[in-house]
């Protein structure tokens, strides 16, 4: 981006500061949510680039992937970079621990830098979100991770504030929650067809956006593709990553599909030109009868 060198935030990670900085990065400007890539706070080259990544969305871990007895040194190391780094094309996330488990500590201590959301883990209930909505700084969006047959039976209703933007289906702690084997996560699968489906219209239900989950076999890049395709059909805009192979496939199928574009730009001009003479329902030579529903739904592709 003009204006600003993306080289890493650090040129070396030999000796690194061992104080804070004051560098605060601008809130994401863009609306992009096409790829959530996972990075863990440990790994510090990974943290480093942070800051030129492709993802539209980045999730640094604090929970389930940092073992007990490192997690203070893994908000340490985000509170560094974070504190260090000018600017991001990606949203920043911070994805703490259950709010009983040290999460509403790491909420308090990271409201002071500079970064877009936190997600929450293992949330089930309203109470649990307006807890974490009475400590998160209100320039910060709100994020749950949807692990647990408690929060997947009440999704519809949890949208009670604004900030709760995004709901991240985390399946296979949600199997587990639901005494069901992580091995039914097939393609095809009618269970896991429906907990898609069901997560999916809830979601938007609540008015809230949907991160589909994460697949696990990082190199198998044929597969990951093909659950892309397949939630898109679905109807959802994101896939959590784990890396930056899988980034660039999710960039590419829940990115801008150019037909369905130029298709609602016409319908959108010809709704509007016959709207004018106060007909709301004709006979399109291109894209055959166009009416109000189709109009609508033309306007929310252009969004």
């Amino acid at each position: 981006m003009i204006g600003y060198d993306l080289t890493m935030i650090f040129d070396t990670l030999e000796n690194l500061p061992t104080t804070y900085g004051l560098q605060k990065k601008q809130p994401c400007t863009h609306t992009r949510k096409r790829s959530n890539m996972m990075l863990n706070p440990l790994q510090l080259k990974h943290l480093n680039r942070i800051d030129e990544s492709e993802a539209d969305m980045i999730t640094l871990n604090l929970e389930d992937a940092i073992a007990p007895s490192r997690k203070k040194e893994a908000l340490h190391n985000i509170a560094l970079f974070l504190s260090h780094m000018q600017h991001s094309n990606s949203f920043i996330i911070v994805r703490v621990n259950p709010l009983d488990e040290g999460g509403a500590e790491e909420i308090a201590f990271l409201n002071d830098f500079s970064f877009d959301a936190v997600r929450v883990a293992k949330i089930k209930t309203q109470t649990q979100i307006a807890q974490a909505l009475t400590l998160l700084s209100e320039d910060k969006e709100l994020h749950i991770s949807l692990e647990t047959k408690e929060a997947f039976e009440n999704l519809s209703s949890l949208g009670i504030d604004p900030r709760l933007t995004t709901a991240n289906l985390g399946i296979l702690d949600l199997l587990t929650s639901l005494g069901l084997p992580q091995s039914i996560v097939t393609e095809g699968n009618p269970t896991i067809d429906y907990i898609l489906s069901k997560f999916l219209v809830d979601a938007k239900t609540a008015g809230i956006h949907p991160i589909s989950f994460m697949y696990q076999e990082y190199n198998d890049t044929q597969n990951f593709k093909k659950w892309c395709e397949r939630e898109k059909i679905m109807g959802f805009e994101s896939k959590a990553c784990m890396g930056p192979k899988q980034v660039a496939i999710a960039n590419e199928v829940f990115g801008v599909d150019t037909a369905a574009l130029e298709r609602a730009q016409h319908i959108k001009k010809r709704f509007e030109e016959e709207s004018a003479q106060n007909n709301h329902g004709f006979m399109d030579e291109k894209y055959g009868f166009i009416d109000e529903p189709i109009y609508r739904d033309a306007l929310l592709i252009l969004m």
